[in-house]
């Protein structure tokens, strides 16, 4: 049927004459009209395509997306992953710098040299524009502080390895044991830091670490020294101090008796029982308060077990020492 067909005449009522005539349209009012329904249907489509594509998903874009929620959980896990690493590589970086490389007159290692400085620079500027570019940029990160921090603590090691080939006696004078038997490290009481005097109940500084152990338990020196001074001293009680040379210094409280024979000027080798332990001068119970002492300055004393602590045991010790805020003294 053609679209204009005349054979298919239009009428329309006239109010005037009150009679239906006929009506003869142009073929510019039928090409409007077509245009129109054209117009009009474009319309609906483009509607119909956008509502579409903004909400419904083809198989391939649920697929890409299930991908991308996979990779950032990922990215999530192996970004937590990075910091208990990063936690772990910390605290040995904190025993090199406060204890092995003091003890060995090694100069410390800067911050900015083991960790580098990577937040001003356009290295993860290629992920600025990825949807999980927080997640990337931060994992991207980490791995490149710890990558960092490893090689700088391998070579810091090397160069101790060989500053210790260097200083064999020497090592033999620091204290690097634990003054009572502690293997299972029950017998760690208080730790160094702010403690709450058991007597004052006022919040002291605590300049050692407390080991509770049956009176008559045996104290060994912790290093090769010489007695400095023995005998009674206020708030200390009956103690021993040992010079072990190279500024080094430990202290020992609380003592029920020294061993016999033992006096000032006395050489002693690490491992040898000097006393043993008591409840003597300020102190609430049967314990030992043992210090180091480095060119007079009080340290603490976690930081010298090595020969007796494994990794894994040190930061037991330093938990255990930690959550106890009273002290025996």
């Amino acid at each position: 049927m053609a679209l204009f067909n005349s054979s298919n005449p239009h009428y329309q009522f006239n109010k005037r004459t009150l009679k239906y005539e006929r009506v003869n349209y142009s073929w510019w009012h039928h090409f409007k009209r077509v245009l129109s329904v054209l117009l009009l249907s474009l319309l609906f489509g483009a509607g119909f395509f956008l509502l579409f594509t903004y909400t419904l998903q083809s198989p391939e874009e649920k697929k890409l997306a299930a991908e991308n929620e996979a990779i950032s959980a990922q990215y999530e896990l192996l970004s937590r992953q990075l910091d208990e690493a990063l936690g772990v590589l910390q605290n040995i970086r904190e025993r090199d710098d406060n204890f092995y490389r003091v003890m060995l007159e090694a100069d410390s290692i800067p911050s900015s040299l083991r960790t580098g400085n990577y937040d001003a620079t356009a290295r993860y500027a290629q992920w600025e524009d990825l949807r999980t570019t927080q997640i990337v940029r931060s994992t991207t990160q980490k791995m490149d502080i710890l990558e960092r921090m490893l090689y700088v603590q391998s070579n810091s090691f090397d160069e101790l390895v060989d500053l210790s080939k260097k200083s064999e006696q020497r090592l033999n004078h620091i204290p690097a044991i634990m003054p009572v038997l502690n293997k299972d490290l029950k017998r760690t009481a208080s730790g160094y830091g702010r403690r709450v005097d058991p007597i004052y109940k006022t919040v002291r500084f605590h300049h050692g670490m407390d080991f509770s152990a049956p009176t008559g338990t045996e104290i060994f020196v912790t290093g090769d020294g010489v007695i400095q001074s023995i005998g009674w001293k206020q708030g200390y009680g009956n103690c021993i101090f040992v010079d072990h040379g190279y500024g080094y210094v430990t202290v020992y409280g609380h003592i029920s008796k020294f061993t016999k024979g033992l006096k000032k000027g006395s050489k002693v080798v690490r491992g040898d029982v000097i006393a043993y332990v008591g409840s003597t001068g300020k102190s609430t119970g049967p314990h030992l308060h043992y210090e180091v002492r480095y060119k007079g300055t009080p340290q603490n004393p976690q930081n010298y077990y090595y020969l007796d602590l494994s990794p894994a045991e040190y930061d037991q010790m330093v938990l255990l020492s930690a959550n106890n805020a009273k002290t025996f003294d």
